[in-house]
Order: C-alpha cells, then sequence, then structure tokens
C-alpha cells in the first residue's frame, strides 16, 4: 500500500468536506483500489503521488474525480423487493385518489447511482397505470456525475440486466443496442435526472409524493442524518411516502416521521404537525 497515514487523513477530510460521507479508519485499503485507477490514468505510479499531487494543487476536478470514485453506485433492479411492491399495492391506492386526475405524481430516487432504481419505478408505474407517461414525473438524482450521465443514456449491459430485471419486463421495457440494452423511449421520457449533494443545501424540486432515500443514510454520521432527512421532508408534501434502505431507520434519528409497516417493508410518512 502506498497510501500514509496522512494522505488518508488527507482523503478522508476531503471526502467529508465535499459529501459528508465519513471513511473511518480501516477503509484506507478502499480508498487505495478506488483512487489507483485514477492515478494511473493520470500516469502516476501510485496513489500517494496522486494524493500528493492533488494537495499541492488542488481544484475542483481532482476533486470531484476522488469523492464520486469513493461514492458507493451499489445498485440493481428491484433491490430488495418489497419498497417497489409497496409503491403498487399500498402507495398508489392510497395517493391516487387524493390527487387531480390532471395531477402529476413526483417521484423522487434521491441516490439514483446508473439508473436501475428509477427505471424500476418506470417500470411498474407504466405497467400499473394507463396514462403514466404523463401522470407520473421522476426526478433521479445523484452526487455522480457519470452516474447521471449513465441514467439519462438508460443504457446497460447484459450482466446489469441479469441482475434482478425479470425476463418478461426485460422484453418489455428495453430493446437491444449492440452489445447493451437500452430503456424504451416512453420509459425514458419518464425520468429526469441531475447531479445533487443530498449533505448541501439541496435544489428547488417537488413537491414529491414518493421519495426512495434507500441505502444512502448509512454513509453518514447522525448530524448528517438529520439535516438530511429535514431537508428531504421540507420537498415531500404532507401525505407523502417515503422509503429507506433495508438497515435504516428515522427512529431515533428524527422524530417527525411515522413508520408505517407494509408487508415486509416499511415507509415513513411526515407527522402532521412535526
Amino acid at each position: 500500500m502506498t497510501l500514509t497515514a496522512t494522505g488518508f487523513d488527507y482523503v478522508r477530510r476531503l471526502v467529508h468536506r465535499e459529501s459528508a460521507i465519513v471513511l473511518a479508519p480501516g477503509k484506507e485499503y478502499l480508498v487505495e483500489a478506488r483512487l489507483l485507477p485514477i492515478a494511473r490514468q493520470l500516469g502516476m505510479a501510485d496513489v500517494g503521488r496522486l494524493v500528493d499531487e492533488v494537495r499541492a494543487r488542488p481544484s475542483a476536478e481532482s476533486t470531484r474525480r476522488i469523492v464520486e470514485a469513493l461514492t458507493t453506485n451499489e445498485t440493481s433492479w428491484f433491490r430488495d423487493g418489497d419498497p417497489f411492491t409497496a409503491l403498487t399495492s399500498t402507495v398508489l391506492p392510497a395517493l391516487l385518489p387524493a390527487r387531480g386526475a390532471a395531477e402529476r405524481l413526483q417521484i423522487w430516487s434521491a441516490a439514483c447511482s446508473s439508473g436501475q432504481e428509477p427505471y424500476t419505478i418506470a417500470m411498474l408505474l407504466q405497467d400499473a397505470l394507463p396514462n403514466a407517461a404523463t401522470r407520473v414525473a421522476i426526478t433521479a438524482t445523484d452526487i455522480s456525475r457519470e452516474m447521471v450521465a449513465r441514467t439519462r443514456a438508460g443504457r446497460f449491459s447484459q450482466l446489469e440486466v441479469n441482475r434482478g430485471l425479470p425476463a418478461p419486463m426485460l422484453v418489455r421495457h428495453l430493446t437491444r443496442a449492440g452489445t447493451e440494452w437500452e430503456v424504451a423511449p416512453a420509459l425514458r421520457r419518464m425520468v429526469s435526472a441531475s447531479e445533487c449533494n443530498l449533505a448541501a443545501p439541496l435544489p428547488r424540486m417537488g413537491p414529491f409524493d414518493v421519495v426512495y432515500l434507500r441505502n444512502v443514510l448509512i454513509y453518514f454520521d447522525l448530524p448528517t442524518k438529520q439535516a438530511i432527512l429535514r431537508r428531504v421532508r421540507a420537498l415531500m408534501r404532507p401525505d407523502g411516502w417515503l422509503f429507506l434502505g433495508a438497515a435504516e431507520t428515522t427512529l431515533g434519528v428524527d422524530d417527525s416521521w411515522e413508520r408505517v409497516v407494509i408487508g415486509r417493508s416499511s415507509a415513513y410518512r411526515p407527522l402532521k404537525g412535526a
């Protein structure tokens, strides 16, 4: 390993300052593995040289590349399953009668990675609503410029579509594009993707009926979790629904949410008057 303790501490502080992601001691191997491709692209022998260069001549571009490299982009279609089943079994039947016939449902995939989550939602709603193309707007955001570009493109490798996408939905909603699969234009029009740092003040969006903020809060310390939940709640409708990851909860973090059990999953709703 070429990364010194001083170099790791510099990267740890830089990443926390820019994204609020916490890199605990013991994650040196992760930093080394994620930054080595960048070092090699720049013609440097090792990560230690890269960090020394960035420290000596910091720039917005080098900072962005380091932060993006250390962002976890693990994702798959229908990841964990139950939060998507809950959308069609419980959330839609509750929301539709409360909305006008011409009123768009606004859904936010708040850490969309390469796009599997927002397109999973789009496929489900396309199958569930005859007028989904005009009734639903899905906002997909991610801190990574590369992931946002991939979401906009809506293209996936064979390996990626093999991870959780049922064959009937693959055939119905994607088409072959060389060695890749491309999401149907109607679904891509339902999804708008943009860069967004959840740990910073959020842009004007919404108000959202449903927010998927899944497998994100686990990377932050308690004050950052509380700040993110507060900002997310401000962008939601009073009767909105929030889905977190299986290992995440608002309990003990922010008491202005009500937990609702839906089958094997849980959702969270803003408490009235909170």
